[in-house]
């Protein structure tokens, strides 16, 4: 089936192809409103080392040891962890959020992410998200009994930013629908046409078989060649009946024949 059959498929039956695409119109109308806007909202952090270690030339930013990776990434499991997850919805923290390390990042930096319908909402977390990390990072070191004065430190580096609307998520779910949509009347038009066309050669033997038949009309004979009925009993048998026959010349008998005259010397 090409193209053109195709199209000339969906006009013939487009009594079933347009209540769909109008349904599918529908079903996209309605995945646009009822699938919510996603929101996102970012922050950076960055681990310093410990006062005690910076001392020495008095800028933190000059002393980030390979060390201070390995406790990045640490504390972004800790913070992503089952146990943050509960003191954080206890804090008011429900959105959905993750902390990782950043995309090539050249030293301990931490990405802080939460996703959320409210866009207010996703920024008071991120904020909430921020603070939670800076405790969790005393916690870790104070568990090991670190003396201040050694603990490493946490700073922003980007503050949270405003919630930005994510439409990938929402296009997909509409990209789903039209076409689910647009398939489902294609197949639905093309199975009318296939029904329609298995039904009808059943009707066409069905209309055949209730008309009367009429008697056929004797063919005309065809004449016949003439032929003399003094010669015709002389026929050769294997002649076939239906060739043509030739009339022979009748040659006289010897009754009729004329007597031949005597020679001139016989008197």
């Amino acid at each position: 089936m090409d193209l053109a059959e195709i199209f000339r498929v969906m006009c013939r039956r487009w009594y079933v192809l347009v209540p769909g695409l109008l349904l599918t119109a529908g079903l996209t109308v309605g995945a646009w409103l009822l699938v919510p806007t996603s929101y996102e909202s970012q922050s950076t952090v960055a681990l310093l080392n410990s006062r005690k270690g910076a001392a020495a030339d008095g800028n933190p930013f000059l002393s980030m040891e390979p060390s201070l990776t390995g406790m990045a990434d640490s504390l972004a499991r800790n913070v992503n962890s089952d146990v943050s997850v509960a003191d954080l919805k206890e804090k008011g923290l429900t959105e959905k959020y993750e902390a990782k390390i950043a995309d090539n990042a050249q030293g301990p930096l931490l990405w802080l992410t939460v996703t959320g319908d409210d866009p207010d909402a996703v920024l008071k977390a991120n904020k909430t998200l921020m603070e939670y990390t800076a405790q969790r990072l005393k916690d870790l070191q104070a568990d090991q009994k670190v003396e201040p004065d050694s603990m490493i430190r946490l700073t922003t580096i980007v503050p949270p930013q405003d919630p930005q609307a994510k439409m990938k998520s929402k296009v997909q779910y509409l990209i789903m629908a039209a076409g689910l949509g647009f398939v489902l009347s294609l197949v639905a038009t093309f199975f009318v046409e296939a029904r329609r066309r298995h039904d009808a050669p059943a009707k066409h033997r069905q209309t055949e078989s209730a008309e009367p038949v009429e008697p056929a009309e004797a063919a005309p004979e065809r004449p016949g060649p003439l032929v003399d009925p003094e010669v015709a009993p002389e026929r050769s048998v294997a002649q076939p009946l239906d060739q043509p026959t030739m009339q022979l010349p009748i040659q006289p008998t010897s009754e009729h024949r004329p007597a031949k005259r005597p020679p001139s010397w016989v008197k």
